[in-house]
């Protein structure tokens, strides 16, 4: 009898073409959208598209249509607003620069929606990530690197469960970018040469401040000043949210050499100004731990790893360690550039072929 598998359409060329090859494999696929806009913003999002659209609902309708699989479209506006918007908005006025795709992936699209997969049924959720799923052999799941190193998603990923991993299904990861816009040119998708989407999906125009400023409960913290990494006054600046670690576009403050944010005092709402040399570190720590191929690490246990600091950070080599009740640090052979608190540090094994786990970066 063949398995049934749920997979999460966002009316992308990928995930169509992640249902159409679950189909030709010989499952029993159904495709669904998750409804996750509010009604107030349906305009700017449509506008934008990706995975929040409407046109997403259009376009991954056609595509169902087009390989003769049922489609439906279900509700997750509250599980979305809970743990993806305003998990984003609570972080970045307490001076943090938070990752919402990898709230959205392990809040909403698994454990959400895979509860709902298996309440019809399934047996597998599936989604159109580059990325792999491998056991290893200490019989743990863990993500592994896609194909193709341009388009890995592993690092957005790092939070799924065993559980999770065991009941998902990730057939893009096993082809470039170009395969797959062949494959759905070749199957006759609609989708085809639709273009990928960018930016945070639910800040279409990209200006976090402002859509922060909007949120209902949220008070959004006043202009503060800008120092340099002594304390000396520069500045005054337009208040915390507008800013993140590593920034140095849209300071408005004139300069003779290159400066940047190096550190965000939500307490006092003092923004520091500094040199490149101050955004380097070599040792980076993190809380809220989710273990993935390993269990975790004993206290005084150290092992080798390749760590990322952020989504687009090729990954650093260097040592995983305890820090304490809770918490891991990662002292890198070189050090990395602007390791912004409320960002993910994930760390793979040393070749970097798959997640051992993963954290929230801490300030130290």
């Amino acid at each position: 009898m063949s398995k049934t598998v749920v997979v999460g359409m966002s009316g992308g060329v990928d995930s169509s073409v992640c249902a159409y090859l679950l189909k030709e494999q010989g499952y029993n696929v159904i495709g669904v959208t998750m409804q996750i806009w509010r009604p107030e913003n349906v305009c700017d999002i449509a506008d934008n598209g990706g995975c929040c659209g409407l046109s997403a609902v259009d376009d991954a309708r056609r595509v169902a249509e087009t390989i003769d699989i049922p489609y439906y479209v279900m509700d997750f506006r509250s599980e979305f607003q809970k743990w993806v918007i305003d998990h984003f908005a609570a972080q970045y006025v307490k001076g943090l620069t938070p990752n919402p795709c990898i709230e959205c992936n392990r809040h909403v699209k698994w454990e959400a929606l895979l509860q709902k997969a298996r309440d019809i049924g399934a047996d597998y959720l599936a989604t159109g990530h580059y990325a792999r799923i491998s056991q290893l052999e200490n019989g743990r799941y863990s993500i592994s690197a896609s194909k193709t190193a341009a388009k890995d998603q592993t690092y957005a990923l790092y939070a799924l469960t065993q559980d999770q991993l065991a009941h998902t299904l990730l057939p893009i990861g096993e082809y470039e970018k170009t395969d797959v816009r062949k494959i759905a040119e070749e199957a006759g998708l609609p989708v085809a040469h639709k273009k990928d989407s960018q930016e945070i999906c639910f800040v279409p125009d990209g200006d976090y401040a402002s859509f922060i400023e909007k949120e209902d409960g949220v008070t959004v913290p006043g202009p503060g000043d800008f120092v340099t990494p002594s304390g000396e006054f520069i500045a005054r600046h337009k208040g915390i949210t507008h800013y993140t670690i590593g920034q140095r576009r849209g300071l408005g403050v004139p300069a003779g050499e290159r400066i940047y944010v190096t550190d965000i005092d939500p307490a006092s709402g003092k923004v520091t100004l500094g040199s490149n040399d101050d955004l380097m570190t070599s040792v980076v720590s993190a809380d809220d731990i989710r273990w993935m191929g390993l269990e975790g690490i004993a206290p005084g246990e150290r092992v080798r790893v390749k760590a990322k600091i952020r989504y687009n950070h090729p990954g650093e080599t260097g040592y995983l360690e305890s820090a304490g009740e809770g918490l891991v640090k990662v002292t890198f052979d070189k050090p990395v550039r602007a390791a912004a608190p409320g960002q993910a540090l994930v760390f793979y094994d040393e070749a970097g072929t798959y997640i051992y786990g993963g954290g929230t970066i801490i300030k130290t």
